[in-house]
């Protein structure tokens, strides 16, 4: 009975550590650049020793990339693809013969997104992003995000 009372207690402190590492922050605002027209701005803020990847990967890569998904709303329409803004690190691991493009720091994910009328409405969508440090990387996480226009 000790036995399982003792699994219990370490599975439970093992699954709340897990849970509690959060390395990665995210905030999200919109800044007017013309009439009608916004630039949107994912930024994320890694602790020290972290790094997030870049949505475009090397051939060799093993890492997740950063992705976007935009939930459809007939007001806006997006004005080129995501662009990324921060120091890029290209990275290889020789013992695993992969490569990696990331973030160390902070990285600016922004998207143009053009509103069809003065209306007021929201960019929503989901993120997806994987991070990791020198030893381990921990599972994708998604992040859902509500940015206001107008």
């Amino acid at each position: 009975m000790k036995k399982i009372i003792t699994l219990a207690l370490l599975l439970g402190v093992t699954a709340i550590s897990f849970a509690q590492t959060n390395p990665v922050s995210w905030k999200f605002t919109a800044k007017k650049i013309a009439d009608k027209t916004y630039e949107v701005h994912l930024t994320a803020t890694m602790e020290s020793g972290w790094h997030l990847y870049s949505q475009t990967q090397p051939e060799d890569a093993i890492a997740m990339p950063t992705t976007f998904k935009f939930t459809a709303n007939p007001l806006l329409t997006m004005d080129g693809a995501v662009k990324e803004k921060g120091k890029m690190e290209k990275f290889h691991d020789a013992k695993l013969g992969a490569s990696a493009n990331q973030y160390s720091k902070t990285v600016d994910f922004v998207q143009v997104v053009k509103v069809k009328s003065n209306v007021k409405t929201s960019l929503l969508g989901e993120l997806t992003f994987q991070t990791c440090d020198d030893k381990k990387c921990l599972p994708p996480k998604k992040v859902p995000f509500n940015i206001p226009l107008g």
